[in-house]
């Protein structure tokens, strides 16, 4: 008998992932052995798709070196601070839960 796993979609085993606990999308990439960029597309999606019984957070991207955390994409990683122009972007951290 085939894993779990096998019949669910990419976006599915994305939130799943989430409703177990926080992640980056490095993380998710890692896990579920796809590239980053392609899970901050299913990223996307996973967030238009969560229903009303559950919420899809996100701890946006901040930079270390100056604390600037106000993006203009919050799902995204940029690739450097506008306020000081640091590389050194942490990415953002994502999680599904239900509301209290």
């Amino acid at each position: 008998m085939p894993p779990a796993d096998a019949d669910r979609t990419t976006r599915q085993r994305i939130a799943d992932r989430l409703r177990d606990g926080e992640a980056t999308a490095s993380e998710l990439a890692a896990e579920l052995a796809v590239p980053v960029p392609v899970v901050y597309d299913h990223l996307e999606h996973v967030a238009e798709s969560v229903g009303t019984d559950e919420r899809f957070l996100v701890a946006p991207p901040t930079c270390p070196d100056c604390g600037f955390d106000r993006f203009d994409d919050r799902l995204g990683r940029p690739s450097r601070c506008p306020e000081c122009r640091s590389e050194r972007i942490e990415e953002p951290v994502y999680r599904i839960e239900e509301p209290d």
